[in-house]
């Protein structure tokens, strides 16, 4: 347990006219010290707080009074404050089992923390949940939660968790929905596991026991090189098209029956199904953006509506939480504007800055746009209709991971700086910042170690317009 530390003030803020300074330790609101930032919000949103600050080798007492509703002034270094609630389970597909050695510490950790996924939007499987966490996501009504179901039949669920507790922890996901909790549900399918006929039941599964659930996102596997599960393996082109088409048949039944189509399939279901992706209609509004579901039509409607003034996202790459992630979670903007951009040279990236224009190839300049494999299809067509003839994707193999990986938020800065290594200087390449956390990539380098100069924009199709648009 560790007390949160205060790492800024906001000028003119409450915290700052009581005299918080950066570097203070809260060590207790009210009297009570809170075990994460969603107590520290709750406790610090009293028109008067009382608060016990340690500052050097001082404590002393403090009273911050402010209007109801004001906000502190006060960012703290952390989300939480106690110790993460770790993952038991051992799922073969789980990709922190799939990663590389010597890679930063804090990314082996596998969390199964219900704050987490209130914060941050990870799922959590419940077969750590509790009463106590019940009666607390219930009286702070922390929701919407994110749950991973991957199966309804327990038996297949405690196999695919290699946890005899899959088998009954969904009992906690009922009573969140008799609660009132919004919970958005994910299926993750391996071929041969829980695809074909289990999928298709654990469907029905849903619609007999959860038809509450906000969305079921339906998502594909990622396996790296460095996966040592024999069970685990790619989809091939009929399996892909099997659940494509699955999907596309539970959604008119759950239209018919609870009035929404509530399963949906990730965008890379459709790309390795060669399948066009569904109209935007037939998302509903997009609920599941974050889990991949319809990035590639809302990446398209932002892109070709100048009217969009809060494009969806996405906030963070993954892993965001726990190397450096804001406090008030994965919603965070990235960087301070979908305009703005960042560039070698600047100062970090964690920092405010107002762009260095000068460090920057003329705007003028070719461009080309850094992303996955799997984005790239969606990216081209885009990009083609901007009207400008020196304009390209630049695809970028994840030879880091290997595998089937190809998502732009897994691109680590090894294999971007090979690629760029390969081009022609004075160009702008333009690099989607859902791949970074605070200037860093999954592999530890930074942005301004690349070999070439790149402008960081924000993951969505305003910001790709905007730096398209700059000439």
């Amino acid at each position: 347990m560790s007390s949160p530390r205060v790492v800024a003030i906001e000028p003119s803020s409450p915290a700052e006219r009581a005299g918080l300074q950066p570097g203070d330790e809260i060590l207790a609101i009210a009297g009570e010290v809170p075990r994460d930032v969603i107590r520290w919000q709750i406790l610090t949103d009293e028109s008067e707080i009382d608060l016990v600050v340690q500052r050097d080798d001082t404590q002393f007492d403090l009273v911050v009074t402010k209007n109801g509703g004001e906000p502190l002034g006060a960012e703290v270094h952390a989300a939480l404050f106690d110790k993460v609630q770790t993952c038991d389970n051992h799922c073969e597909f789980c990709f922190i089992h799939q990663l590389p050695k010597g890679m930063r510490r804090s990314l082996y950790l596998k969390d199964d923390d219900y704050r987490l996924s209130f914060l941050y939007g990870n799922f959590t499987t419940l077969t750590r949940f509790t009463e106590l966490d019940l009666e607390r996501v219930i009286t702070e009504r922390l929701s919407p939660l994110n749950v991973s179901i991957h199966a309804t039949d327990p038996q297949i669920r405690a196999d695919i968790l290699k946890n005899r507790r899959g088998a009954v922890s969904l009992r906690w996901l009922r009573a969140l929905l008799d609660h009132g909790i919004d919970v958005h549900g994910q299926v993750v399918v391996c071929p041969g596991v829980n695809d074909a006929d289990v999928l298709d039941d654990t469907l029905a599964g849903v619609l007999e026991r959860f038809p509450e659930l906000k969305t079921v996102c339906v998502v594909p596997l990622g396996i790296s090189k460095f996966s040592g599960q024999s069970r685990m393996r790619e989809h091939t082109l009929a399996e892909a098209q099997f659940v494509v088409d699955l999907v596309a048949e539970w959604q008119e039944t759950f239209l018919a029956t609870v009035g929404r189509r509530l399963v949906y399939a990730a965008d890379e279901y459709y790309l390795m199904a060669q399948r066009p992706f569904p109209e935007p209609e037939t998302y509903d509004g997009f609920p599941m953006h974050e889990d991949g579901i319809g990035m590639a039509r809302t990446l398209e409607a932002e892109f070709h509506d100048p009217s969009v003034s809060e494009p969806t996202g996405p906030r963070a790459g993954f892993f965001a939480w726990v190397d450096g992630a804001p406090a008030d979670g994965y919603r965070a903007p990235r960087i301070d504007s979908p305009a703005n951009v960042v560039s070698v040279g600047a100062p970090p990236a964690d920092e405010p800055v107002s762009t260095p224009v000068a460090l920057l190839p003329r705007p003028s300049a070719p461009i080309a746009v850094l992303t996955g494999t799997l984005g790239a299809p969606i990216v081209e067509p885009l990009v083609e209709s901007s009207g400008r003839a020196d304009a390209r994707v630049l695809p970028v193999p994840n030879d880091y991971f290997g595998g089937n990986i190809g998502v732009t938020g897994l691109m680590v800065g090894e294999d971007i700086a090979r690629i760029l290594a390969a081009e022609p200087e004075g160009h702008r390449y333009l690099l989607p910042d859902v791949c970074l956390s605070r200037g860093v990539f999954l592999d530890g380098m930074s942005v301004d170690e690349l070999p070439r100069p790149v402008e960081v924009i924000s993951t969505d199709g305003a910001a790709l317009r905007t730096a398209l648009e700059r000439r």
